[in-house]
């Protein structure tokens, strides 16, 4: 039968105690020669300055010397031992607690935590093992829910594909035109998920290959509208840039910031309804640039606007298929953004949703 091994902490605790009994054997060695080599020397010394027979007095000293000591010593090891027991077992106690929630995790089970019962090292580590599990938990539920929300943004156009296929196969459809061009739509709904699913996984490794330089925001602004603008003026949209100031810079990711704002102005312009405004707005806040698009027309419910930058995340209204794509393109900003170590949020006034992201300005 295999022989169980000791959990880690009780050789820890073995090792400290075997540590303070050296260091206490040691004291008591020092002390012992101390009193057998100087304090006889200068006992010697008053029994001659007294004249009095050192022989008898002398071993009666040592004798008893020597007996208090050993008592002392007994009793003071034993107190240091069980101290020394009693606390290390305490400052172990949390790691001991690691390496159960360790294994504990290393089975899919993320909700377990470490109680915090002290604000020194060791509270400070089990604060920061704590942390980590919850963002193994978080990492975790976002797999999952990734998972299945690009299973069902899959199942749909290819459920549809298999349809239009089987009843051509079934002479229940004709071969025309329009049915291949619905197969056709239908691929390239499969294929701009896909592209997304891509962009989406290389913005959440961003701060990795970040090429970051000195540029202007509005530069970018003006360049990316340029694209849009067509698209604008055929949905009679208004687009007013006037309060884009074009002087500020910021240390970004030229690649990534144009990805940006691409991705808001797509945003801004699928959520405005015909006839509607955009307005782009940049404002300076202390030491950050905060841009900002705001849109009329298809209003994001309140309670959907915390959730927005989530991924696959779409209201029951205003977020839905017939008005754009899976709901990544905001999540693709906010992986961005945060990888410049800025800020995104959203929000709604005077009857306009407001989408914006903020970044350090670039020291002059």
């Amino acid at each position: 039968m295999k022989k169980k091994s000791l959990p880690v902490t009780e050789h820890l605790v073995w090792k400290l105690l075997g540590i303070n009994i050296l260091v206490i054997g040691f004291v008591i060695a020092i002390v012992w020669l101390s009193i057998d080599y100087l304090s006889a020397d200068y006992f010697m010394v008053l029994m001659e300055k007294y004249k009095i027979s050192p022989g008898p007095s002398h071993e009666m000293f040592l004798s008893a010397v020597h007996r208090y000591l050993i008592w002392a010593s007994l009793s003071a090891l034993l107190l240091a031992l069980l101290l020394s027991f009693l606390l290390i077992k305490r400052v172990l106690g949390p790691l001991a607690q690691m390496a159960e929630i360790t294994r504990s995790i290393s089975s899919g089970d993320y909700s377990v935590s470490i109680p915090i019962r002290s604000k020194d090292e060791v509270g400070q580590l089990a604060m920061a093992f704590n942390r980590m599990a919850d963002s193994l938990q978080k990492i975790e539920r976002l797999r999952k829910t990734m998972m299945i929300d690009v299973a069902h943004e899959l199942r749909t156009p290819l459920s549809n594909i298999q349809g239009y296929l089987e009843a051509l196969i079934d002479d229940v459809v004709p071969a025309s035109r329009e049915t291949f061009e619905l197969l056709h739509d239908e691929t390239l709904r499969l294929t701009h998920l896909v592209e997304d699913i891509l962009h989406l996984a290389k913005a959440d490794a961003a701060r990795e290959t970040l090429d970051l330089m000195d540029i202007r925001i509005g530069d970018v602004i003006e360049r990316v509208l340029d694209v849009f603008r067509t698209q604008f003026e055929t949905k009679r949209i208004d687009v007013d840039s006037t309060k884009v100031d074009g002087t500020v810079r910021i240390y970004a990711d030229p690649e990534k910031m144009t990805q940006v704002i691409r991705n808001l102005m797509q945003n801004a312009y699928q959520y405005t309804i015909s006839g509607g405004t955009v307005k782009i707005i940049t404002r300076s806040m202390n030491q950050d640039i905060q841009v900002v698009f705001a849109n009329t027309g298809v209003e994001v419910a309140e309670q959907d606007l915390p959730f927005i930058f989530e991924r696959f995340y779409r209201g029951e209204k205003s977020r839905s298929r017939e008005h754009g794509g899976a709901g990544i393109g905001l999540a693709i900003v906010k992986e961005l953004i945060e990888a410049h170590n800025g800020k995104v949020g959203a929000q709604i006034h005077n009857d306009e949703t407001r989408v914006w992201f903020s970044l350090p300005i670039s020291p002059s």
